[in-house]
């Protein structure tokens, strides 16, 4: 756990209870997810080493992170968001650019030579954010094909 001020504090959900505090704003970002379909899905990432970060601001979660270490051939190790959302309530008060420069600081003090994610192609508001803000590069496309 780390302690930025005495209003926020950033700590690794673990627990059920922890990840039904957190539904609520991961719901913002993930819309099609229910409850039970958000904690067995959570469940299995967790095997394929996936980790979920909350900011809390006054005892509240402001901002979610869900990341997990990958290697590969293009991006050597790197850590992986998968999932950053910032309450509606909170919006514009930093808390997303805090988390993930606390992920950011985390690889690199690790060993990782980037950070990465992704971003649905109609979020360019979030594109702004993580290429002004945040200097992240636009590099590749991300393509998936549906198999039902």
């Amino acid at each position: 756990m780390s302690v930025n001020s005495t209003l926020e504090i950033i700590s690794e959900l673990t627990t059920k209870d922890q990840w039904i505090e957190a539904y609520p704003i991961m719901k913002q970002l993930r819309t099609d997810l229910t409850l039970e379909a958000y904690i067995d899905l959570l469940q299995e990432m967790q095997k394929d080493g996936y980790k979920l970060y909350a900011l809390y601001f006054q005892g509240k979660i402001a901002s979610l992170v869900g990341f997990s270490w990958r290697t590969n051939f293009y991006s050597k190790r790197h850590i992986f968001v998968y999932d950053l959302v910032t309450d509606a309530s909170q919006r514009s008060g930093g808390y997303g650019k805090k988390l993930l420069k606390y992920i950011q600081d985390y690889a690199k003090e690790n060993g990782a030579e980037y950070v990465a994610l992704e971003s649905g192609i109609q979020r360019i508001d979030a594109h702004r954010f993580y290429e002004e803000k945040l200097e992240y590069d636009k590099w590749c496309y991300s393509f998936r094909k549906i198999l039902i």
